[in-house]
Protein backbone atom coordinates (compact mmCIF):
# COMPACT_ATOMS: atom_id res chain seq x y z
CA UNK A 1 0.00 0.00 0.00
CA UNK A 2 1.28 3.30 -1.04
CA UNK A 3 0.48 6.87 0.64
CA UNK A 4 0.37 10.17 -0.88
CA UNK A 5 1.53 13.48 0.77
CA UNK A 6 0.62 16.41 -1.28
CA UNK A 7 3.35 19.20 -0.44
CA UNK A 8 6.72 20.58 0.36
CA UNK A 9 6.76 21.50 4.11
CA UNK A 10 8.53 20.88 7.33
CA UNK A 11 5.12 19.71 8.27
CA UNK A 12 4.90 17.28 4.78
CA UNK A 13 8.47 15.86 5.66
CA UNK A 14 8.18 15.19 9.18
CA UNK A 15 5.01 13.17 8.26
CA UNK A 16 6.43 11.24 5.84
CA UNK A 17 9.46 10.63 7.85
CA UNK A 18 6.94 9.42 10.62
CA UNK A 19 5.91 6.76 7.96
CA UNK A 20 8.11 5.58 6.35
CA UNK A 21 9.63 4.56 9.60
CA UNK A 22 6.65 2.16 9.73
CA UNK A 23 7.40 0.33 6.42
CA UNK A 24 4.52 2.86 4.56
CA UNK A 25 5.65 3.31 1.14
CA UNK A 26 4.99 7.45 0.69
CA UNK A 27 5.25 9.77 -2.41
CA UNK A 28 5.64 13.26 -1.52
CA UNK A 29 4.05 15.00 -4.56
CA UNK A 30 4.45 18.63 -4.80
CA UNK A 31 4.69 21.45 -7.96
CA UNK A 32 7.60 23.15 -5.80
CA UNK A 33 10.75 21.28 -6.33
CA UNK A 34 12.33 22.62 -3.33
CA UNK A 35 11.21 23.66 0.41
CA UNK A 36 11.46 27.27 0.54
CA UNK A 37 13.58 27.64 3.38
CA UNK A 38 13.98 31.00 4.93
CA UNK A 39 17.51 30.83 6.89
CA UNK A 40 16.05 33.16 9.53
CA UNK A 41 13.12 31.21 10.76
CA UNK A 42 13.01 29.30 13.92
CA UNK A 43 10.88 27.33 15.61
CA UNK A 44 10.40 26.22 19.09
CA UNK A 45 9.74 22.68 20.35
CA UNK A 46 8.47 21.47 23.62
CA UNK A 47 10.20 18.50 25.29
CA UNK A 48 7.92 15.54 25.28
CA UNK A 49 7.70 16.68 21.21
CA UNK A 50 11.44 16.40 21.07
CA UNK A 51 11.44 13.24 22.62
CA UNK A 52 8.63 11.85 20.14
CA UNK A 53 10.78 13.55 17.39
CA UNK A 54 13.48 11.80 18.79
CA UNK A 55 12.62 7.95 19.18
CA UNK A 56 9.67 7.85 16.41
CA UNK A 57 11.07 10.01 13.03
CA UNK A 58 15.06 11.15 13.64
CA UNK A 59 17.64 12.25 16.01
CA UNK A 60 17.61 15.83 15.73
CA UNK A 61 20.01 16.85 19.05
CA UNK A 62 22.96 18.06 17.21
CA UNK A 63 20.93 20.65 16.01
CA UNK A 64 19.19 21.58 19.14
CA UNK A 65 19.27 24.37 21.42
CA UNK A 66 18.19 23.72 24.63
CA UNK A 67 16.12 26.12 26.86
CA UNK A 68 16.10 25.99 30.93
CA UNK A 69 13.53 29.13 31.12
CA UNK A 70 11.21 31.21 30.12
CA UNK A 71 9.82 34.79 31.00
CA UNK A 72 7.05 37.04 30.69
CA UNK A 73 6.98 40.88 30.38
CA UNK A 74 4.74 43.35 29.62
CA UNK A 75 5.06 47.08 29.07
CA UNK A 76 2.71 48.43 31.73
CA UNK A 77 4.57 46.76 34.18
CA UNK A 78 7.93 48.18 32.97
CA UNK A 79 10.86 45.63 34.38
CA UNK A 80 8.31 43.49 36.71
CA UNK A 81 8.45 39.74 35.57
CA UNK A 82 5.29 39.00 34.59
CA UNK A 83 5.41 35.23 34.47
CA UNK A 84 8.27 32.87 35.30
CA UNK A 85 8.62 29.05 33.99
CA UNK A 86 10.98 26.44 35.08
CA UNK A 87 10.67 23.54 35.99
CA UNK A 88 13.98 22.07 38.63
CA UNK A 89 17.01 23.26 36.19
CA UNK A 90 15.54 20.73 33.86
CA UNK A 91 14.91 21.69 30.13
CA UNK A 92 11.71 22.99 29.14
CA UNK A 93 11.96 23.81 25.14
CA UNK A 94 14.32 23.88 22.38
CA UNK A 95 14.78 26.29 19.78
CA UNK A 96 15.88 24.84 16.38
CA UNK A 97 16.46 26.83 12.89
CA UNK A 98 13.81 25.51 10.35
CA UNK A 99 17.05 25.02 7.45
CA UNK A 100 18.91 23.04 9.26
CA UNK A 101 15.71 20.81 10.18
CA UNK A 102 14.74 20.64 6.78
CA UNK A 103 17.74 19.27 5.86
CA UNK A 104 18.31 16.44 8.14
CA UNK A 105 14.70 15.05 6.75
CA UNK A 106 15.83 15.55 3.16
CA UNK A 107 18.77 13.97 3.37
CA UNK A 108 17.52 11.58 5.31
CA UNK A 109 14.35 10.58 3.27
CA UNK A 110 16.30 11.09 -0.14
CA UNK A 111 17.75 7.38 0.85
CA UNK A 112 15.08 5.78 1.97
CA UNK A 113 13.61 3.44 -0.11
CA UNK A 114 10.30 3.38 1.23
CA UNK A 115 10.07 7.36 -0.17
CA UNK A 116 9.69 8.73 -3.58
CA UNK A 117 9.79 12.03 -4.23
CA UNK A 118 7.56 13.69 -7.36
CA UNK A 119 7.58 17.10 -8.86
CA UNK A 120 4.56 18.25 -10.88
CA UNK A 121 4.30 20.64 -13.55
CA UNK A 122 0.61 20.75 -13.89
CA UNK A 123 -2.79 20.43 -11.98
CA UNK A 124 -2.89 17.19 -9.70
CA UNK A 125 -5.08 14.41 -11.79
CA UNK A 126 -5.48 11.26 -10.06
CA UNK A 127 -4.75 9.47 -7.57
CA UNK A 128 -6.29 6.41 -7.99
CA UNK A 129 -3.29 4.48 -6.87
CA UNK A 130 -3.20 5.82 -3.65
CA UNK A 131 -4.76 4.32 -0.54
CA UNK A 132 -4.50 7.33 1.32
CA UNK A 133 -3.96 11.02 -0.25
CA UNK A 134 -2.73 13.53 2.58
CA UNK A 135 -2.87 16.83 1.41
CA UNK A 136 -0.71 19.52 3.64
CA UNK A 137 -0.89 22.85 1.12
CA UNK A 138 -3.14 25.92 1.21
CA UNK A 139 -3.69 26.69 -2.49
CA UNK A 140 -3.84 23.43 -4.27
CA UNK A 141 -6.87 22.21 -6.75
CA UNK A 142 -7.71 19.93 -3.77
CA UNK A 143 -8.23 22.61 -0.84
CA UNK A 144 -10.29 24.86 -3.17
CA UNK A 145 -12.24 21.88 -3.83
CA UNK A 146 -12.80 19.88 -0.49
CA UNK A 147 -10.78 22.54 2.24
CA UNK A 148 -12.62 25.68 1.52
CA UNK A 149 -14.80 26.14 5.05
CA UNK A 150 -12.98 27.19 7.58
CA UNK A 151 -13.39 29.66 10.79
CA UNK A 152 -10.73 32.65 9.56
CA UNK A 153 -9.57 35.08 11.61
CA UNK A 154 -7.21 38.10 10.59
CA UNK A 155 -4.94 39.71 13.32
CA UNK A 156 -4.60 43.12 11.71
CA UNK A 157 -1.05 42.52 12.26
CA UNK A 158 2.35 41.02 10.49
CA UNK A 159 5.08 38.74 11.96
CA UNK A 160 8.36 39.90 11.63
CA UNK A 161 11.37 37.59 11.90
CA UNK A 162 14.97 37.95 11.93
CA UNK A 163 18.19 36.45 13.92
CA UNK A 164 20.56 38.98 15.12
CA UNK A 165 24.35 38.13 16.48
CA UNK A 166 25.59 39.29 20.10
CA UNK A 167 28.42 39.00 22.10
CA UNK A 168 28.55 35.89 23.93
CA UNK A 169 26.45 35.11 26.78
CA UNK A 170 24.92 31.71 28.78
CA UNK A 171 21.80 31.77 26.61
CA UNK A 172 19.31 29.27 27.68
CA UNK A 173 16.00 31.65 28.43
CA UNK A 174 13.61 32.70 26.36
CA UNK A 175 11.64 35.86 26.78
CA UNK A 176 8.63 37.18 25.39
CA UNK A 177 7.72 41.22 26.12
CA UNK A 178 3.93 42.32 25.17
CA UNK A 179 4.77 45.52 24.14
CA UNK A 180 2.63 48.46 22.96
CA UNK A 181 3.02 47.66 19.56
CA UNK A 182 2.64 43.43 19.92
CA UNK A 183 4.51 40.46 21.34
CA UNK A 184 7.93 40.30 20.94
CA UNK A 185 9.87 37.11 21.11
CA UNK A 186 13.54 36.70 22.00
CA UNK A 187 14.55 32.71 21.21
CA UNK A 188 18.10 32.05 22.10
CA UNK A 189 19.65 29.90 19.12
CA UNK A 190 23.21 29.95 20.38
CA UNK A 191 25.65 31.21 22.70
CA UNK A 192 25.95 34.61 20.54
CA UNK A 193 22.84 34.08 18.38
CA UNK A 194 19.20 35.13 19.08
CA UNK A 195 15.93 34.76 16.99
CA UNK A 196 13.64 36.88 17.26
CA UNK A 197 9.66 36.91 16.65
CA UNK A 198 8.31 40.44 16.42
CA UNK A 199 4.22 40.21 16.03
CA UNK A 200 3.36 44.60 15.06
CA UNK A 201 -0.17 44.92 14.74
CA UNK A 202 -1.03 47.28 11.42
CA UNK A 203 -2.35 50.25 13.57
CA UNK A 204 1.10 50.70 15.16
CA UNK A 205 3.36 50.97 11.95
CA UNK A 206 4.03 54.52 10.62
CA UNK A 207 6.85 55.96 8.33
CA UNK A 208 9.09 56.44 11.34
CA UNK A 209 8.61 52.84 12.79
CA UNK A 210 11.61 50.74 12.35
CA UNK A 211 11.51 47.80 13.21
CA UNK A 212 15.40 46.80 14.35
CA UNK A 213 15.14 49.90 16.85
CA UNK A 214 11.82 48.78 18.26
CA UNK A 215 13.98 45.30 18.30
CA UNK A 216 17.14 46.96 20.45
CA UNK A 217 14.82 49.10 22.55
CA UNK A 218 13.25 46.33 24.37
CA UNK A 219 16.88 44.04 24.32
CA UNK A 220 17.69 44.25 27.94
CA UNK A 221 20.32 41.30 27.76
CA UNK A 222 22.21 41.01 24.79
CA UNK A 223 24.98 43.02 23.23
CA UNK A 224 23.77 43.46 19.44
CA UNK A 225 26.46 43.42 16.79
CA UNK A 226 24.12 42.67 14.04
CA UNK A 227 20.77 41.81 12.74
CA UNK A 228 20.39 39.99 9.90
CA UNK A 229 17.66 40.28 7.27
CA UNK A 230 14.11 41.07 8.40
CA UNK A 231 11.32 38.95 7.20
CA UNK A 232 7.76 39.33 7.31
CA UNK A 233 4.30 38.06 6.95
CA UNK A 234 0.98 38.75 7.41
CA UNK A 235 -1.00 36.99 10.65
CA UNK A 236 -3.96 35.40 10.77
CA UNK A 237 -5.34 32.37 12.16
CA UNK A 238 -7.55 29.62 10.67
CA UNK A 239 -9.76 26.10 11.56
CA UNK A 240 -10.68 23.88 9.50
CA UNK A 241 -14.14 22.61 9.64
CA UNK A 242 -13.88 19.08 8.14
CA UNK A 243 -10.36 17.12 8.43
CA UNK A 244 -11.42 15.06 5.42
CA UNK A 245 -13.05 14.33 2.32
CA UNK A 246 -13.43 10.19 1.81
CA UNK A 247 -9.85 9.00 1.15
CA UNK A 248 -7.90 12.62 0.95
CA UNK A 249 -7.01 14.23 4.69
CA UNK A 250 -5.88 17.60 4.93
CA UNK A 251 -3.01 18.34 7.86
CA UNK A 252 -0.75 20.46 9.47
CA UNK A 253 -1.39 24.16 9.29
CA UNK A 254 -3.68 23.58 6.70
CA UNK A 255 -6.16 22.16 9.68
CA UNK A 256 -4.83 24.86 12.09
CA UNK A 257 -2.91 27.75 11.66
CA UNK A 258 -2.23 30.06 14.86
CA UNK A 259 -0.75 33.00 16.34
CA UNK A 260 2.81 32.82 16.90
CA UNK A 261 2.87 34.62 20.59
CA UNK A 262 3.49 31.13 21.92
CA UNK A 263 5.26 29.26 18.72
CA UNK A 264 2.90 26.53 19.53
CA UNK A 265 2.24 26.03 15.76
CA UNK A 266 4.77 23.20 14.93
CA UNK A 267 4.07 21.88 18.27
CA UNK A 268 0.91 21.14 17.40
CA UNK A 269 1.16 19.54 13.88
CA UNK A 270 4.13 17.53 15.79
CA UNK A 271 1.14 16.02 17.97
CA UNK A 272 -1.18 15.40 14.98
CA UNK A 273 1.81 13.19 13.59
CA UNK A 274 1.99 11.39 16.81
CA UNK A 275 -1.52 10.46 17.09
CA UNK A 276 -1.68 9.66 13.09
CA UNK A 277 1.48 7.50 13.65
CA UNK A 278 -0.19 5.60 16.08
CA UNK A 279 -3.39 4.73 13.92
CA UNK A 280 -1.30 3.65 11.22
CA UNK A 281 0.16 1.33 13.94
CA UNK A 282 -2.32 -0.10 15.10
CA UNK A 283 -3.90 -0.71 11.85
CA UNK A 284 -0.86 -2.31 10.57
CA UNK A 285 -0.57 -4.44 13.88
CA UNK A 286 -4.20 -5.77 13.39
CA UNK A 287 -3.72 -6.49 9.50
CA UNK A 288 -5.85 -4.15 8.63
CA UNK A 289 -6.47 -2.02 5.75
CA UNK A 290 -4.80 1.54 5.33
CA UNK A 291 -7.91 3.17 3.78
CA UNK A 292 -10.37 6.13 4.62
CA UNK A 293 -11.18 5.02 8.21
CA UNK A 294 -8.11 6.33 9.25
CA UNK A 295 -9.26 9.62 8.36
CA UNK A 296 -12.16 9.52 10.24
CA UNK A 297 -10.52 8.16 13.48
CA UNK A 298 -7.61 10.59 13.25
CA UNK A 299 -10.68 13.57 13.20
CA UNK A 300 -12.37 11.67 16.31
CA UNK A 301 -9.50 12.20 18.22
CA UNK A 302 -7.65 15.26 16.84
CA UNK A 303 -9.96 17.96 15.87
CA UNK A 304 -11.39 18.52 19.16
CA UNK A 305 -7.90 19.01 21.22
CA UNK A 306 -6.77 21.04 18.21
CA UNK A 307 -9.61 23.44 18.31
CA UNK A 308 -9.28 24.01 22.33
CA UNK A 309 -5.64 24.73 21.82
CA UNK A 310 -6.31 27.40 19.51
CA UNK A 311 -8.68 29.04 20.76
CA UNK A 312 -6.84 29.16 24.11
CA UNK A 313 -4.26 30.68 22.28
CA UNK A 314 -6.26 33.15 20.21
CA UNK A 315 -8.17 33.84 24.12
CA UNK A 316 -3.98 34.74 25.19
CA UNK A 317 -3.44 37.03 22.23
CA UNK A 318 -6.88 39.12 23.04
CA UNK A 319 -6.53 39.33 26.87
CA UNK A 320 -2.92 40.99 25.80
CA UNK A 321 -4.57 42.99 23.09
CA UNK A 322 -7.00 44.67 24.89
CA UNK A 323 -3.84 45.49 27.72
CA UNK A 324 -2.18 46.83 24.93
CA UNK A 325 -5.10 49.04 23.88
CA UNK A 326 -6.10 50.41 27.61
CA UNK A 327 -3.19 50.22 28.86
CA UNK A 328 -4.92 49.03 32.09
CA UNK A 329 -1.77 47.57 34.95
CA UNK A 330 -4.83 45.88 36.85
CA UNK A 331 -4.74 42.93 33.62
CA UNK A 332 -0.79 42.24 34.13
CA UNK A 333 -1.00 42.27 38.10
CA UNK A 334 -3.72 39.82 38.18
CA UNK A 335 -1.33 37.21 35.53
CA UNK A 336 1.25 38.02 37.92
CA UNK A 337 -0.47 36.85 41.24
CA UNK A 338 -2.19 33.93 39.61
CA UNK A 339 1.04 32.96 37.64
CA UNK A 340 3.25 32.80 40.94
CA UNK A 341 0.90 30.05 42.26
CA UNK A 342 2.98 26.68 42.03
CA UNK A 343 0.29 24.70 41.13
CA UNK A 344 -1.13 26.81 37.76
CA UNK A 345 2.09 27.85 36.72
CA UNK A 346 3.02 23.94 36.83
CA UNK A 347 -0.39 23.74 34.94
CA UNK A 348 0.51 25.99 31.88
CA UNK A 349 4.09 24.44 31.88
CA UNK A 350 2.03 21.15 30.85
CA UNK A 351 -0.40 22.58 28.52
CA UNK A 352 2.33 24.30 26.53
CA UNK A 353 4.93 21.18 26.81
CA UNK A 354 1.83 18.33 26.13
CA UNK A 355 -1.27 20.52 24.67
CA UNK A 356 -4.55 19.05 25.36
CA UNK A 357 -3.57 15.60 26.58
CA UNK A 358 -4.95 13.02 29.29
Amino acid sequence: MRVCILGNSLSSLTLAKALVNQKIYVDQISQNKSCNVNKTRTIGISTSNIEFFNKKIININKILWKLKKIEIYSDNLKNEKLLNFEKNNEYLFSIVKNYKLIGILEKNLSKNKYFRKISLKKKFTSFNNYCLVINTEYNNSITKKYFNKKIEKKYNSFAYTSIFEHEKIINNTAVQIFTKFGPLAFLPVSNNETSVVYSVNKSSLTKKINISELICKYNFKYRIKKIHSINSVELKSTILRSYYYDNILAFGDLTHKIHPLAGQGFNMTIRDIMNLAKIFEKKINLGLPLDKSINKEFEKISKHKNNIYANGIDLIYEFFNIERKFKNKLLSKTIQIVGANFEINKILTKFADRGIFK
